[in-house]
């Protein structure tokens, strides 16, 4: 499976939920979205202050609250609804690519719910978006393509695909050196 997005604003929510569900000061995960300019990013990165100062007065510490208490504060609900994919997924025993800095807030929000959910998560590309490299560390994920890609919409996650395939069919159809008798004689 593969989960993306597409929307406009949905890199504020996702800096503000990633900046409470990691602890991070929000200017370290507020990038500039679709190119906004100085002023807009200056707005952009108050706007999510602001918004975790709020949250914290209804929450406390964001780390320890619950993650879908801080989502329904914090998060959108394309955020939501990629957390849901990452956790239909792991439960169908698929696994389930990420996609950009929206999209892995999801996969953050649902790697609280279950941590038992890494094993089945793959990061499809590394965006431009600053906390998306902070989301892919705290994920414990490489991703898989680094093209400088700010687009959204499933486009990372679904280049990473053939090479998840190829991956798949080499560990599927490799011999051992027993198998291929390179071992011998």
């Amino acid at each position: 499976l593969a989960a993306g997005d597409m929307g406009i604003g949905n890199t504020t929510a996702a800096a503000a939920l990633t900046a409470a569900l990691l602890g991070l000061p929000s200017a370290e995960v507020t990038g500039r979205g679709t190119g906004v300019d100085d002023a807009a990013y200056a707005r952009k990165v108050q706007v999510v202050e602001r918004a975790l100062e709020r949250a914290r007065g209804e929450l406390g510490d964001l780390e320890r609250a619950d993650p879908l208490e801080v989502a329904a504060q914090l998060g959108g609900l394309e955020i939501a609804a990629a957390a849901g994919v990452f956790l239909a997924g792991a439960e169908a025993g698929l696994p389930v690519v990420t996609d950009g800095f929206p999209v892995t807030a999801g996969a953050l929000l649902a790697a609280r719910l279950e941590p038992n959910l890494s094993g089945y998560l793959f990061a499809g590309h590394r965006s431009l978006e600053p906390g998306h490299a902070r989301q892919l560390e705290a994920l414990g994920l490489e991703p898989l393509l680094d093209l400088n890609l700010r687009l959204g919409e499933g486009t990372g996650a679904v280049l990473a695909f053939p090479v998840l395939r190829a991956a798949a069919e080499v560990l599927a159809g490799m011999a051992t050196f027993d198998e291929a008798g390179v071992s011998e004689g």
